[in-house]
């Protein structure tokens, strides 16, 4: 009757959160091998799905993603394309400080481009709501920055609109 009650626990908590980690699921469990046997069965049934190892959602995007990441946010070219600046279709761009394989992953199908930064270098970055959830995402001057340190190529009517619409005294 209980191994019951925690698969509902489990089931009502990743419908409240956007992404749950293992240790997530451990907790309210309270028992490690049961744990890893729930999330193996509901990721076999569908139920689930696995973001990265010891990740999950209910849910089937990948900028979820940068939520296995943290601190991280969303940046570059995929941040302008939700600042409305850049109209092509982008891969999930993730910008992180934290020490990870950077390059291309494909999660759910789709490419996700993972950048590290220095720690120092990570700020300007706002929640933003993302279709039912608030992620982190650069804004418009955090992108700018972005954009010359990655040595991202941009031109000049995408530059000439950043410029127009960002924050001159914040970037300042």
């Amino acid at each position: 009757m209980g191994k019951i009650k925690h698969l509902n626990e489990v089931r009502s908590f990743l419908k409240k959160t956007p992404v749950a980690n293992s240790r997530d699921i451990r907790l309210i469990v309270k028992n490690d091998n049961y744990a890893h046997l729930i999330v193996r069965n509901m990721v076999k049934r569908g139920e689930i799905k696995k973001l990265k190892k010891g990740y999950y959602t209910i849910y089937e995007d990948p900028a979820l993603s940068v939520l296995c990441f943290k601190p991280s946010y969303i940046g570059l070219q995929n941040a302008l394309s939700i600042h409305d600046i850049w109209k092509q279709e982008t891969n999930v761009v993730i910008v992180t400080s934290k020490e990870v394989r950077v390059g291309k992953r494909e999660v759910f199908g789709q490419n996700v481009i993972l950048h590290r930064i220095k720690p120092s270098l990570l700020f300007g970055f706002e929640l933003v709501k993302f279709g039912e959830f608030y992620l982190p995402v650069s804004d418009l001057e955090k992108t700018l920055i972005d954009l010359f340190y990655f040595k991202e190529y941009l031109n000049a009517d995408v530059l000439k609109n950043i410029i127009s619409r960002m924050n001159k005294k914040k970037f300042m």
